[in-house]
């Protein structure tokens, strides 16, 4: 069995002065969440507003332990980057609550 933890980032930005300066910080988040951690990354919500986002990464590991693990060294390092604004939602579930 496998298990899933889903990471929502929701961010706020208020020194962004346009959506390319916020596009800009996320294209780095999401391939730095890539790359460091094996995430599948996507920007989930507020595509349209240049102070806001909303960040959803995957996290699939062997066991729920191994997923929140991960988790929280990807909240550690997203918290480092952005000290300040930033709000964690997260989830795990097995591949057996998902499948059925």
């Amino acid at each position: 069995m496998s298990y899933l933890c889903l990471v929502e980032i929701h961010l706020h930005f208020p020194d962004a002065g346009s959506l390319k300066g916020k596009r800009r910080e996320l294209s780095s988040l999401k391939a730095q969440l890539q790359h460091r951690f094996g995430a599948s990354v996507a920007e989930t919500d507020h595509q349209d507003l240049w102070q806001r986002a909303t960040v959803s990464a995957a996290l699939v590991g062997r066991s729920a332990r191994s997923v929140e693990e991960a988790a929280d060294k990807l909240e550690r390092y997203v918290l480092s980057q952005f000290p300040d604004g930033v709000r964690f939602d997260r989830g795990v579930v097995s591949s057996q609550e998902v499948l059925g």
